[in-house]
């Protein structure tokens, strides 16, 4: 099963994507840990890669689609995957050549997700007040008619992410069976 996990930051994906993947027994991938990996190689594409996320922008389309779908081509992601942070734009989302099989929308305010990063004990180089704010500005921009490609398509599942971990969780998996 081929799952994608969408949020604004903070929404929990992580979290919930690693329990999704303790429970189905698929691998969980963040776009983000790729993209932070890549951002901390002293190559071309790695010093464009921080500088973009640094300021809270998106990468490009077509290369955000050529890098997570070279890494979903290696083979522990065959059977599956849990994916979260992309797409993260209506493009992404129709090119992908990836088949969907559910797309999950764990739903929280802006305000809420402004509480959970400042919250956070370790914050990362891409966590900046300026950065957050600009990434969730983003999010409703570009991402939201993901939700809608999603939905049209019939793969769309929408939970309230302002619950219980383990509430939202029991949520998911009670609508991906």
């Amino acid at each position: 099963m081929n799952i994608i996990l969408i949020g604004i930051q903070g929404s929990g994906k992580s979290t919930q994507g690693n329990l999704l993947s303790e429970k189905l027994g698929i691998p969980y991938l963040s776009a983000g840990h790729i993209f932070r990996i890549l951002s901390k190689q002293k190559t071309p594409l790695g010093h464009q890669i921080k500088v973009v996320m640094n300021a809270g922008f998106l990468i490009p389309n077509e290369k955000t689609l050529k890098i997570v779908e070279d890494y979903l081509e290696k083979p522990e992601y065959k059977n599956g995957f849990i994916l979260d942070g992309f797409p993260r734009t209506l493009v992404q989302a129709k090119k992908f050549r990836i088949r969907v099989d559910k797309a999950i929308y764990i739903k929280i305010s802006d305000k809420e997700a402004l509480w959970r990063i400042s919250g956070r004990e370790e914050i990362r180089e891409d966590e900046t007040l300026m950065a957050i704010r600009k990434r969730i500005e983003m999010f409703h921009k570009f991402t939201e008619p993901v939700l809608e490609y999603y939905r049209s398509n019939g793969v769309l599942i929408e939970v309230d992410g302002e619950r219980p971990v383990i509430d939202i969780s029991e949520d998911i998996l009670s609508k991906i069976d």
